[in-house]
């Protein structure tokens, strides 16, 4: 059997990583700061992230959601103090789009209605409706079609007015800082329109945050930068630091009923320690803080490279925007500097999204190899 082939792969071979390093099959080290898609929150095999796990795996690894499980308990009161929501409730599952889900499925049953507001550029998933709401036609199969998703331009008042008003919808989802995208992001002004707009209109506003959340933006969820409270809130990425795991949360005035939602994995002993072991270092090695200090270090550093016109972003969820395709400039990086970005649907987007414990030496060497590459 050989493997479906949907990923063009560069030609490197992880074999072992600490910190922002990592090192291949033939000995050669790399700087990560691109953390597989904004999933490595704390660096690459954190001590106490992996005494966490073993601990666990010496005890349990999984049983299923049939019987108590305090470890859940430990994470979601962890969780709403670290997050200042702790007026929600957390139910669990594996991944950014199984969120997404599951964040429109609750929509669906407490609205009664179907029909969702994206917006464009945007990613939501790539499963069911979390791909009908993903502003990408060539990854939506006709299955996903059947689902009635309305995208609207991010930051139009009355595009927004005149849909939200015009016909009936269960949600609202948006990206506080849009991941794959671009880094496009809806003013304060926009966040709060919309946020009045749901509830006058009983819709239910859905904060994309599994890229921009966990400390990435420089507070714990991005969309706290515009002074809003949605519905619901979905995350995943930095949750585990590479431990497949998702999550929404959800406002308490949403009541819960038997059998509502249910995940078979969703919420297994070793993902709570996983979890758990994020949020302690997080908090411990104050990370939030480091985010949107080196955020802005990375912003000053930028601004003495005149190839770059734009820097978008907000704390370590950040990008450069040249006016030329970056996917040479990328490769390049890679191969020839051994550093690893990422891409977006914008061509001309360098992508750059590291563990949160990076350091300002770390962000010049980046800018070293960035200017030779140049």
């Amino acid at each position: 059997m050989k493997l479906f082939d949907v990923y063009p792969l560069y030609d490197v071979t992880p074999v072992k990583a600490k910190g922002i390093e990592v090192w291949d099959d033939k000995g050669e080290k790399y700087l990560d700061f691109y953390g597989g898609h904004a999933v490595i929150s704390i660096g690459h095999t954190h001590p106490h992230y992996v005494k966490r796990i073993k601990e666990q795996l010496d005890n349990m690894a999984f049983y299923s959601n049939s019987v108590q499980n305090p470890l859940q308990k430990e994470l979601a009161k962890k969780l709403g103090e670290m997050s200042g929501c702790e007026d929600y409730d957390l139910f669990m599952c594996n991944s950014g789009a199984e969120a997404n889900e599951n964040a429109l499925k609750m929509a669906s049953f407490h609205t009664g209605k179907s029909k969702v507001i994206a917006f464009t550029n945007s990613f939501h998933g790539r499963t069911s409706a979390a791909v009908a709401a993903t502003d990408n036609p060539s990854i939506n199969a006709p299955i996903n079609k059947q689902q009635e998703v309305t995208f609207l331009p991010l930051n139009d008042k009355e595009a927004f007015e005149k849909a939200i008003t015009s016909d009936d919808y269960c949600a609202v989802i948006l990206e506080a800082i849009q991941g794959v995208g671009g880094l496009d992001e809806p003013t304060t002004e926009f966040f709060q329109y919309i946020a009045e707009k749901c509830k006058e209109n009983n819709v239910v506003l859905i904060a994309d945050e599994v890229q921009s959340g966990y400390g990435r933006s420089g507070k714990f969820f991005a969309f706290q930068h515009h002074g809003i409270k949605p519905d619901i809130i979905s995350i995943a990425k930095g949750m585990g630091n590479g431990f497949p795991v998702g999550g929404i949360l959800i406002h308490d005035s949403f009541k819960p009923s038997y059998g509502l939602l249910g995940t078979t994995f969703g919420g297994n002993h070793l993902a709570c320690a996983a979890c758990l072991a994020v949020l302690e270092v997080l908090e411990d090695e104050n990370l939030m803080d480091n985010a949107a200090k080196v955020g802005l270090y990375f912003r000053k550093k930028a601004a003495e490279i005149p190839q770059i016109k734009n820097v978008k972003g907000k704390g370590l969820m950040i990008g450069l925007e040249f006016d030329f395709e970056i996917a040479d400039l990328r490769k390049k990086m890679i191969l020839e500097q051994h550093m690893f970005t990422g891409s977006a649907k914008n061509k001309k987007l360098l992508r750059f999204l590291p563990a949160l414990n990076i350091t300002k030496e770390d962000i010049d060497l980046f800018f070293e190899a960035l200017k030779k590459t140049l």
